[in-house]
Parts: structure tokens; sequence; C-alpha cells
């Protein structure tokens, strides 16, 4: 079991819905927290929540502006240390259908979900491994695992966090490094970015789900979708059935095809 106490916690969209509760988690844990998010308003409004004398930190960044990043990595590094625990977990998700999409909306999924965890990853990394101890924590999504309608872009973003952050655990094994990567593939979450959406499937809750990827970074867990049969579902299911039978199961059966149906979203 890892220690959070006095660890150095990073969490990207850490003012609004599981990132929030995140940070009050880590907080609980004794840990110093980092919010980086693009909102200033909901930074100074969670810090401001969660100011009672612990060390919590907020920065205003966008996770798809590289120089951002690399500006405030450096008053990162200068102003508070090393961080210890990176959660990339800012995202957005545009639900329509392909054709549909700007390519505005495409550069802009792709550069917050895929860019995004890899460039923030990118400051902290070398630091990680100059001191041989970190923890990278990337929030994909289930939507990474299996194909739906309305959520092509947001799909491809998080496939290739996936596939990404994966590959890292496996260099960081083969590089003989104690830095730690867990890759996240949740169902939808009720925070209000999925707003609208039907499921046959429970959707989570923000507090269960929340609590379930701190508990996976304390645990040293490699890989987790929540609800755990997510993985075996899809990934059985895939290996096992053709095409049009998976297409019907995942379709007919499960409904996930049709989830996304009456999107809406967060609210502006």
């Amino acid at each position: 079991m890892k220690d959070l106490a006095g660890k150095i916690v990073l969490i990207t969209g850490g003012a609004s819905g599981i990132g929030k509760i995140m940070v009050r988690l880590m907080l609980e844990r004794q840990a110093k927290v980092i919010i980086w998010d693009i909102n200033q308003t909901t930074i100074d409004a969670t810090i401001s929540q969660f100011t009672n004398g612990e060390a919590i930190f907020g920065y205003q960044v966008d996770v798809s502006n590289i120089q951002q990043i690399q500006e405030i990595a450096i008053k990162v590094r200068q102003e508070i240390g090393v961080v210890d625990v990176l959660i990339n977990n800012a995202g957005i998700v545009v639900g329509k259908y392909f054709n549909e999409h700007s390519a505005a909306d495409i550069t802009k999924t792709m550069a917050i979900n895929a860019n995004g965890p890899m460039l923030v990853t990118s400051a902290f990394l070398g630091a990680m491994i100059n001191q041989n101890s970190g923890h990278i924590c990337s929030i994909a999504s289930s939507g990474g695992l299996i194909s739906n309608p309305k959520m092509s872009v947001y799909a491809a973003s998080k496939w290739a966090v996936i596939g990404w952050s994966d590959s890292l655990r496996l260099e960081m094994k083969q590089l003989n490094k104690d830095v730690n990567v867990t890759t996240i593939m949740p169902y939808y979450i009720n925070t209000g970015m999925f707003d609208g959406v039907k499921s046959k499937i429970p959707i989570l809750e923000p507090e269960a789900a929340a609590l379930t990827i701190v508990k996976a970074i304390e645990n040293n867990t490699r890989m987790l979708t929540i609800p755990g049969y997510i993985y075996r579902l899809t990934r059985i299911g895939q290996g096992f059935l053709s095409l049009n039978a998976f297409d019907w199961f995942a379709g007919s059966v499960m409904g996930i095809y049709k989830t996304m149906e009456h999107f809406v979203g967060r609210k502006k």
C-alpha cells in the first residue's frame, strides 16, 4: 500500500467533477495537492472550500497548450517541489456524429484528451525518473475499449491514452525505474459531463469512482475498468464473437450503441 502522506500530488482538471473529489481525498490522506485547471474561478473556489490548514495550491493551465504546461511545470518545481503523483484527469467530450464535427471539435478533443496527458507527463516524468520514484495515473475511459456512435473522436482520444499509458508502464519496467503507471477506464460518471446519457449499465457515482481511483494509486494497480467487469465483457466478447455478433450483443443486448442518443452534456 502506497502511503500518500506528505507526497506532492498534481491533479489536472482538479477544480470540478471527480478531479475535485480526488483533491479532497488526497488532502484527507495528508498529501500536498496541486490543482491544474483551465478555470481560475473554480480553482479559487475549490481552494477556498478545502483550505483549513491543508497544503493546497492552484495554477491556471490549459493542458492543450505546451508552452503553458512547460512554464507552469517549472514554477511547480521551484515553488513546491518534485511531483510524486500525477493524475491526468482533464478531459472534454463532443457528442456528435463524426460528420457533424468541426475541425475545431476534432483538434481540441485530441489536444486535451490525448496530447494533454502525454505533454503534462513529459514535463514531470524526468524528475520522477531522476529520484527513481513516482506515479502516473491517467483517466482514460471504457469508451477507449469499445466503439460507440456519437463518440468517435472522444473514443479515439481515449484509445490513444490507453495505448500510451500502458506502453509507458512497460517502458518504466524495462528501464528498471520505480515509477508506477495506472490506467483507469471508467464507464459514464454522473458529473454532468455526460448529461442525457441513458444506459442499461449503471452510471457511476462520482464519489465512489474517485475513491476507487485513489485506492488504485495506493495499491499500484496497473489497469482498471470501473466497474471491473467492463474489461472482461468487452475483451472476451471482442475476442470470441464475430463482429456482427458483438455488434448485436453490445448494441441490442447491452444497449451501448444507443447510450449517446439523448446526450446533452454539461451546461455552459
